[in-house]
């Protein structure tokens, strides 16, 4: 069931937005070469509590950290872990949340460690970009499926493609709400958009080919071929005005 969001809760979801935009930031400023994938949850943690707010996604379904944090061919769920340190010219995604007062925010940015190759930096910005492509298309009497086409249209352009396995959802007072927001499909398909509605946009773009497989800690999802992925995302309201992000620093 989609949930429509009242004045009250939308407000309560941009504070913890504002608090899941704020720990990602800190988080990402910290990312350089030496830096273990344990300090950096460590410092979403602190921040999130220090908020008055608990991170969404310490414990859920069992994931053992504040911050799902993964590197170069990691698309997402990767395990913070003090043997895990960052190294020179990697890619490092970082996927979070906060919850409020009984709502969540969720977001998510590929962050640079140190120089980055070309072909490196283009991914990043392209998945970047592909997700504000996806942002404008999240429109009052919409669909799902412009959403998902917009972003696949823009991603396959640029030689890559989008993960199939994973998708983007509703957010509200669960972190996984009804309905999945794909990014991939058809434009005018698919649930249409009304204001209230919170959803999370999340392109997980790869270099190369969309199958990804999970490794046997059951939780870290990579790229079959061992290419790159990066992975941005938002949460974002439908408004009368057009779509609205909420996980804003």
């Amino acid at each position: 069931m989609i949930v429509l969001k009242t004045a009250r809760e939308l407000k309560l979801m941009r504070e913890a937005g504002r608090i899941s935009a704020m720990a990602l930031k800190l988080v990402g400023e910290a990312v350089e070469p030496g830096i273990s994938t344990y300090e950096l949850d460590k410092i979403a943690y602190d921040y999130i509590r220090s908020q008055g707010a608990k991170p969404g996604f310490l414990n859920y379904n069992g994931f053992p950290a504040s911050a799902c944090i993964s590197i170069n061919n990691e698309v997402i769920h990767g395990i913070p872990d003090k043997k895990h340190i960052i190294q020179a010219g990697d890619i490092v995604s970082v996927d979070l949340g906060a919850v409020f007062e009984g709502y969540n925010g969720d977001n998510a940015a590929t962050f640079a460690s140190g120089d980055i190759s070309p072909d490196a930096r283009r991914l990043l910005e392209t998945t970047e970009a592909s997700l504000y492509e996806g942002i404008n298309a999240a429109r009052r009497g919409g669909r799902i499926g412009d959403i998902g086409s917009a972003v696949q249209r823009y991603v396959e352009a640029a030689g890559y493609s989008v993960v199939r396995d994973f998708v983007g959802h509703g957010v509200g007072s669960c972190l996984h709400e009804a309905p999945e927001v794909p990014n991939y499909g058809k434009a005018g398909h698919g649930v249409r958009l009304m204001p209230g509605m919170t959803i999370a946009i999340e392109p997980m773009v790869n270099m190369g080919g969309f199958e990804v497989k999970t490794q046997s800690n059951g939780w870290t999802v990579v790229t079959q071929d061992g290419s790159l992925s990066a992975h941005f995302e938002h949460t974002v309201a439908i408004t009368d005005d057009g779509p609205v992000i909420l996980t804003k620093a």
